[in-house]
């Protein structure tokens, strides 16, 4: 249980870089695949930057703790991180985004996380 615990806690960690990474540098396919696109009217680029500045951010505190704090910080993080997918969920149900995407993708991403918690607690 170990090993899945911890694999599963650094590839949470490296899909939160991966999707920083994509709202820095591609911006209006990261937000669409969010579930709610970017106005192509609209300068939303500030908040797709600050999204991803912060999706990154995640990852990389949550790579920081595993690595120098162990799987109970981690756990305890990943249990507050499970927050934004919880979120993401109703802000793509409030701003026309289909269900399939919020839960699909958003709430999922929420159980897959909280999974993690729980693993990262038993070891």
């Amino acid at each position: 249980m170990t090993v899945t615990a911890y694999t599963l806690a650094v590839l949470l960690d490296l899909f939160c870089l991966f999707l920083g990474y994509r709202f820095l540098f591609q911006p209006g396919p990261a937000a669409a695949g969010y579930g709610v696109p970017a106005r192509p009217d609209g300068d939303a680029g500030a908040y797709l930057s600050n999204k991803g500045l912060n999706d990154g951010t995640f990852g990389l505190l949550g790579l920081a703790l595993l690595a120098f704090a162990g799987a109970r910080a981690e756990a305890w993080f990943m249990l507050v991180v499970a927050l934004v997918p919880l979120g993401d969920t109703l802000i793509v149900l409030r701003h026309g985004g289909t269900k399939a995407v919020a839960f699909g993708i958003h709430f999922a991403t929420a159980v897959v996380i909280l999974i993690s918690a729980g693993l990262l607690f038993a070891v």
